[in-house]
């Protein structure tokens, strides 16, 4: 009777164990695993590896070599493979040849690396089941304005851009919002960008009274304005966007300087990812943290309820490595991304 009872046991344990390990979640991973991108694909697969294991989920993974072909071959890969939920993608080619086989199958996607402001645009139209945790491309220039005007209300300040798409969007875009608001720059105009000096502009700033000036452009060209500026003995403060997380300019950037920008998302990181990725030997460098994020998006989401994980994810709040992320109707975060620092001579900080 003993032997008996000691037989139906383990015959039982034999069956739940396969059982136990078919309930983890099953996410996909899409990512240029191989080509020119292997390695920003391979930060998104050590983020994700690392989060998968933290979170008792498996990772099935498919290379998208950031190709219309690749993007087409990873999504039937994830499909033959059941996973429940795709995380990755880099490039707009592969994520858009993918999303109507994905969107067939009924597997939404988490993207912490495509920007392409369309890719949500056409959500509605398309039905396709995209989320983005990656801001979008016109994020950095809505910041701009967002966070800049409530602080330039009350002063002379003055936008000023290289002439180069970037540049002249985002100045173009304070403007108008700007003019939306009330609210006139007292100077306005397009400069000369890489060259030794740029007197003549700080020159043109000083004569307008500006006290207060944003320039769309790089970071050397902000550093000689600031340079020049201080030697007229000309007191102004000057903002650029991310651009300013450029390499060392040979002009040394001015303390002072603000940066409507990213953060380093290391440094906003939760303490359990850090010593996950550490434990792992993993640098959280480029797109390790933003994919360690989503894979626990995915997971939180896949974990929510007995309802489709689409609806989960458009309705929760879900607690990651970098935060509370959220989206709203097109699939977007609801948490703005962009955040205002001040460069103290040596790194950006955060201004509170």
């Amino acid at each position: 009777m003993r032997r008996f009872a000691i037989f139906i046991f383990c015959s039982l344990a034999a069956f739940s164990q396969p059982a136990a390990h078919a309930q983890e979640p099953l996410v996909g991973l899409a990512a240029p695993l191989t080509e020119n991108f292997e390695l920003l694909g391979q930060q998104m697969r050590d983020g994700a590896r690392v989060a998968a294991q933290s979170t008792g989920a498996q990772i099935v993974e498919a290379d998208t070599q950031c190709s219309t072909e690749g993007g087409q071959a990873a999504a039937r890969s994830l499909i033959d493979q059941k996973v429940s939920v795709v995380v990755g993608f880099l490039c707009t080619d592969a994520i858009d040849a993918a999303l109507p086989l994905l969107a067939e199958a009924g597997i939404p996607v988490i993207t912490p690396g495509v920007r392409t402001s369309a890719l949500t645009d056409q959500r509605e139209r398309t039905g396709w089941p995209i989320f983005r945790t990656a801001p979008r491309a016109d994020a950095e220039r809505d910041a701009v304005a967002r966070l800049l005007l409530p602080r330039w209300r009350d002063a002379f300040f003055a936008i000023v851009d290289d002439g180069t798409i970037y540049g002249r969007e985002l100045a173009e875009n304070l403007r108008a919002t700007a003019e939306l608001q009330e609210l006139k720059p007292v100077f306005l105009d397009t400069f000369r960008p890489q060259l030794d000096n740029q007197i003549a502009l700080a020159g043109r700033l000083k004569r307008s009274g500006a006290t207060h000036v944003f320039v769309g452009g790089d970071r050397s060209d902000i550093a000689i304005l600031a340079r020049d500026a201080a030697g007229m003995e000309y007191d102004l403060v000057i903002a650029g966007g991310e651009a300013l997380r450029a390499e060392e300019s040979a002009i040394p950037l001015a303390e002072g300087t603000l940066m409507i920008g990213l953060p380093r998302w290391a440094d906003i990181a939760t303490e359990t990812a850090r010593s996950a990725l550490d434990d792992a030997g993993i640098v959280p460098d480029g797109y390790v943290l933003p994919a360690f994020a989503a894979t626990e998006l995915a997971v939180a989401a896949l974990r929510a309820g007995s309802g489709p994980i689409v609806q989960a994810l458009q309705s929760g709040t879900f607690q990651t490595a970098l935060g509370p992320y959220s989206f709203d109707e097109k699939g977007d975060l609801e948490q703005p991304l962009y955040r205002l620092f001040l460069f103290d001579g040596q790194t950006f900080e955060e201004v509170e």
